[in-house]
């Protein structure tokens, strides 16, 4: 696959995403972010068994999650949407693992996909890319702790292009590493770090502008977390 072909635009690109057919082993439909341009790019790990119904990536239990945390940056989830490209390390629902959850992709199913996240990044040049949840964090960082990781903005390459990223740990309501010490603190430092990013000022504006009720003011971390269900997908 090339890294940037001038005849596929995004239009064409995401048609094609969307036909792909190349892991046996994934569920579809395949699940991707609508055809658009942005600034910001995040990458999730893999759509949960929800989200093929809904045709859209973090539509479930855990996006409540995600935009509850951006929510106390000033943007809401509609407005996000909108504005910021989400992609994945994987764009298929990879099955229950035998011993209960998700299965991990493997690495062969990770490589299949990976170039539609470099045509992307690619066509895009952000100027911030957010990788949520370790399987994300990993197609840009060593492997490491989460706790080594999060709460750290780091210029790096992705595919070939510097930009900065701001990885954020994985918003299951299984996981226990953001509720608890060091996650918890580190988890608020690293929205800190995002609401100040310079390319998340106009997704902010635009949440103020086009929606003059949503949130405009920081909100304490606590307060996003409320009234969410344990339960994992997204």
């Amino acid at each position: 696959m090339p890294l940037v072909d001038p005849a596929i635009d995004i239009a064409a690109h995401i048609a094609e995403v969307l036909a792909c057919k190349k892991c046996p082993l994934m569920i579809g439909p395949v699940v991707t972010h609508h055809p658009m341009l942005a600034k910001i790019y995040l990458v999730g790990q893999a759509p949960g068994p929800r989200e093929g119904q809904f045709g859209r990536p973090f539509a479930w239990t855990a996006g409540k999650m995600l935009f509850r945390w951006f929510e106390t940056q000033g943007v809401d989830e509609q407005t996000f949407r909108e504005h910021v490209f989400i992609g994945a390390v994987c764009r298929c629902f990879p099955g229950k693992a035998k011993g209960g959850g998700d299965r991990v992709p493997t690495p062969v199913e990770v490589q299949a996909c990976s170039g539609w996240m470099e045509r992307e990044i690619n066509m895009m040049r952000p100027d911030l890319i957010i990788p949520v949840g370790r399987l994300a964090i990993e197609r840009f960082f060593p492997r490491a702790l989460l706790a080594e990781t999060i709460g750290k903005q780091v210029r790096s390459s992705a595919f070939g292009h510097a930009c900065d990223m701001i990885p954020l740990p994985h918003p299951s309501g299984a996981s226990t590493w953001f509720k608890m010490e060091p996650g918890k603190t580190l988890l608020t430092k690293a929205l800190k770090l995002l609401g100040e990013h310079p390319a998340w000022q106009p997704v902010k504006k635009a949440a103020r502008t086009q929606r003059p009720t949503a949130i405009e003011t920081s909100l304490p971390l606590e307060i996003a977390s409320r009234s969410l269900s344990p339960k994992r997908t997204g």
